[in-house]
């Protein structure tokens, strides 16, 4: 037993050596990337893999938008139109960005800025469904669909603004500090960051309004993605067109028995 007891010791010392000298080996190696000592080294990398790492990483990007288009329309349904036209949009801004910077900037498309553009894609997603879920919590409480898009926006503005300043001060940080395969990734991580900012503001919203006036949007249709019952509302509100209307019956009646006894 005491045999037993002095190997078991043994292990166990053995493995805290071990872990102290990885330990120091990790300390040491973080000092000298911070200090500047590690030599360095160049790798050479033809043309031909380059392409094809460039169109692997377009590749995934493309997959991953497509992944996240389905997922929209599945869990927002009306409103995922909306955020994908919104993704579109975005999309097509950061296209046209990175071949105006190719040509009168000399930026090169690498692997790290395509990942950058990927990630962008998760940013830019995030904003909207902070809107969205802000916009189906006023739901919740019973507003109607016209209150509830502007109190859902109030609410998710300094939210979107918030990420979006961090992300962006992360990229200029990452850009300033890092090198050059590094900042290609952070160039395009601020890029599309304030894309996102621009199309969140300038077309989301407004699309979201607009969208709030019409019959299947504001009836809470079940497929809107609005839908109080589905959403588990406190109250089911009916369409502010139909509230209108009868408003205006209402006060037509009102006026029209006023006059009654008036006359008489």
């Amino acid at each position: 037993m005491s045999a037993g007891g002095d190997g078991v010791g043994d292990l166990h010392e053995h493995h805290a050596q071990l872990e102290e000298r990885i330990l120091q080996q990790a300390l040491f190696l973080v000092a000298e990337i911070a200090l500047g000592l590690c030599d360095e080294h160049t790798e050479h990398v033809d043309a031909l893999t380059r392409a094809e790492d460039v169109d692997a990483g377009l590749l995934a990007g493309i997959l991953g938008l497509v992944l996240v288009i389905i997922y929209l329309f599945y869990y927002y349904r009306g409103l995922g139109l909306v955020s994908v036209s919104s993704l579109l949009i975005a999309s097509l801004l950061a296209y046209l960005s990175v071949v105006l910077l190719s040509k009168y900037q000399n930026f090169t498309m690498s692997l790290s800025a395509i990942a950058g553009l990927v990630v962008a894609i998760g940013i830019t997603a995030d904003s909207f469904i902070v809107y969205f879920e802000r916009l189906r919590d006023e739901v919740r409480d019973g507003k109607t669909l016209r209150p509830a898009v502007e109190a859902g926006w109030k609410r998710a503005r300094r939210t979107i603004l918030v990420s979006d300043t961090v992300s962006f001060l992360a990229a200029v940080l990452l850009y300033h500090f890092a090198v050059s395969d590094v900042q290609g990734f952070a160039y395009t991580l601020g890029l599309t960051t304030l894309i996102d900012v621009i199309v969140v503001f300038l077309f989301t919203k407004p699309m979201v309004t607009l969208l709030a006036g019409t019959k299947f949007f504001s009836s809470g249709n079940k497929w809107s993605g609005l839908d109080p019952e589905r959403l588990g509302a406190k109250a089911r509100w009916r369409s502010s067109t139909r509230r209108t209307v009868r408003t205006q019956r209402t006060s037509g009646r009102n006026s029209g028995i006023s006059s009654t006894s008036k006359e008489s």
